[in-house]
């Protein structure tokens, strides 16, 4: 018996089957792995765990009783809690109140707020979170963020946590302290279900792992019992294949798409010169605090450098204007897909193909069969796994999403592509999917910076540029290995 089981799940949308017959049992005091790709049910579980859904054929146990009454939310609050990729932290509040949000007061009508303080360090203290319970929660980092998140799930009783992509935010320093604090929580009797896309993490911090596919359970297993490959096969029923870059030569006499001399912005980076020729992908590389992210989002306009110039293919856009930035030759995958990315409630079709909007009809008219051809090449060219151009992007699978967003990227046929961790989140085959576009886009003579925080994304770039706190401290040719490219993000000089 496990402390939660879920058996002979079945859920169905319309036509659509998100879960057929699937089931997990996950053992008391362990971090028990979910794996699979985009589209294989992994999130459907989670809301039938959590009570957020009703299973058509099944059951829900905690230890060996029934699931809770989906109405009685106090119930399931008990039993278990989610810890989702997109925070449900509320920024004006303060940590306490994020803490204790609808459970301000402990018997009375008015709140006594430094009893609540005190109640909210108590928590925090109990669980290690070292955090001042009277911060803004606008002010916390990600990192600190999630663990607020934590603290507050196990504030309500529970001692199941489901971990939601919880690294796909966090650089390398902030991963190892989250996985110290899921170690230190093991041990006080929290028992966790992780989910995840970054199978080194499942073999460095789960003892159990259990693999969806295609809406179906496939196999549970000790993680050391089952090697790399075998998982790799497990998820996508085929042998595992690492996604090989492209032999490309840039030609020296490529134009410059894309020059920034001087670039610099207070507290991010510094005197920051960089040149981008056609069919060449540049690199950025660095830690969270090494200013990469905040160089790549100043090229496109959604931040206003103090200091530099910035040149696309000859045109020089105002600083800090996404709109100049885009009719000047940029194409933009943003970090963020649900907010910067796409309009969930807005079909495939009406979001890919934004940037050109105007080019779909006369007179301020968009003629929607021009829109319908120009998405389905999109859906097409992209392998977008859809029931049609008309679907809303909100009901997409994480992976099939981000396709989305990178196919209106490339809606307007861009001079210079900047991209910001387009594989974060996404399952192998959309990685080699959105990976392979962007290789596509340089074939065809554009230039693009990709910024990730995973290596192997970085190995289709012919050049990687590395960022230490605010400014580019190496520049690594194409062939590089681990070592040197980690060796350079931690400043550590060869």
């Amino acid at each position: 018996m496990g402390v939660v089981e879920a058996r002979g799940i079945t859920k169905r949308f319309g036509p659509t089957v998100a879960l057929d017959n699937a089931g997990i049992t996950i053992s008391a005091g362990q971090t028990h792995a979910l794996v699979g790709r985009n589209g294989a049910g992994k999130s459907t579980l989670v809301s039938i765990l959590t009570g957020l859904q009703r299973p058509d054929q099944g059951e829900v146990l905690f230890a060996g009783e029934p699931a809770p009454a989906l109405a009685d939310r106090d119930a399931w609050r008990s039993k278990v809690a989610c810890v989702y990729q997109r925070s449900t932290i509320i920024p004006a509040l303060t940590v306490a109140e994020n803490l204790f949000i609808n459970r301000q007061t402990e018997g009375g009508r008015l709140i006594n707020w430094r009893a609540l303080r005190a109640r909210a360090q108590n928590v925090l203290d109990q669980y290690g979170v070292a955090i001042d319970a009277g911060s803004q929660a606008g002010d916390l980092s990600i990192e600190q963020r999630q663990l607020v998140e934590i603290a507050r799930a196990l504030s309500f009783g529970a001692r199941f946590i489901i971990l939601d992509e919880p690294t796909a935010q966090l650089d390398g320093p902030a991963i190892s302290r989250l996985f110290d604090r899921m170690r230190a929580l093991r041990e006080q009797g929290v028992t966790m279900m992780f989910i995840s896309h970054h199978l080194e993490e499942v073999y460095e911090v789960c003892q159990t792992v259990t693999v969806f596919r295609d809406a179906k359970h496939v196999i549970t297993s000790p993680v050391p019992d089952l090697p790399h490959d075998a998982l790799v096969a497990a998820m996508t029923g085929e042998a595992a294949v690492a996604y090989q870059a492209r032999a490309r030569k840039v030609k020296a006499k490529s134009p410059v798409v894309l020059a920034v001399s001087g670039l610099g912005l207070a507290g991010r980076f510094h005197d920051v010169d960089l040149q981008v020729r056609g069919g060449e992908i540049v690199g950025l590389a660095g830690s969270g605090s090494s200013g990469k992210v905040g160089l790549a989002e100043s090229l496109v306009g959604l931040r206003r450098p103090d200091t530099g110039t910035i040149i696309v293919n000859g045109v020089s856009p105002r600083l800090g204007d996404v709109p100049a930035a885009l009719k000047a030759g940029l194409g933009f995958v943003p970090q963020d897909r649900h907010h910067q990315g796409f309009v969930p409630l807005l079909s495939i079709g009406e979001n890919a193909t934004m940037p050109i909007a105007h080019k779909l009809g006369r007179f301020g008219t968009i003629s929607s069969a021009r829109r319908r051809t120009r998405a389905e090449g999109m859906i097409e060219q992209l392998d977008i796994k859809t029931t049609g151009p008309d679907q809303p992007v909100g009901d997409l699978s994480g992976g099939n999403a981000q396709k989305v967003v990178l196919a209106r990227a490339l809606a307007d046929d861009p001079s210079a592509l900047v991209v910001i961790n387009p594989t974060a989140g996404v399952d192998i085959k959309a990685k080699r999917a959105l990976l392979g576009s962007v290789e596509d886009a340089a074939a065809r003579g554009a230039g693009a910076v990709l910024v990730s925080d995973e290596l192997d994304d970085l190995r289709i770039c012919d050049r990687v540029l590395v960022m230490f706190h605010g400014r580019v401290t190496k520049e690594l040719p194409r062939g590089w290995t681990d070592s040197e490219l980690v060796a350079a993000m931690e400043g550590i000089s060869s």
